[in-house]
């Protein structure tokens, strides 16, 4: 088992920038796949990052490419997701999530056995 808690969401206005974390704990002795997904009132979860075990690997939806980073500190098995420009299409619950063993498609949820509670992101104009 694989326990992940986000942090760092909050209400900014657009143009600004947040850092959400991701803390992963349990099973965490292999550094796993891990993504982050958003999901706005209304819509289907959608795939916004992820990263590869090592972190070499990093992989964006097109509508964050350029604005948005993913990276791993793997002493402290964390997963961050600096997050710059933000537009108030970024307004969404972001969800930390792990793959478990072998690596799946990194974009699709169904691939990541293991998600957190979500942490709030809203922009404001």
């Amino acid at each position: 088992q694989i326990q992940l808690v986000e942090s760092g969401g909050g209400l900014v206005q657009a143009g600004d920038s947040l850092r959400l974390s991701c803390a992963a704990s349990g099973r965490t002795r292999s550094p796993y796949f891990m993504g982050w997904f958003r999901q706005a009132p209304g819509k289907e979860r959608e795939f916004v990052a992820a990263i590869s075990g090592t972190g070499a690997g990093t992989y964006y939806a097109d509508s964050v490419k350029g604005r948005f980073t993913i990276s791993r500190d793997m002493a402290q098995n964390t997963v961050y997701l600096q997050m710059n420009s933000l537009k108030l299409e970024d307004t969404a619950v972001y969800y930390c999530a792990s793959q478990s063993g072998v690596v799946r498609a990194a974009s699709v949820p169904q691939s990541y056995p293991y998600w957190g509670q979500g942490t709030q992101v809203t922009v404001s104009s």
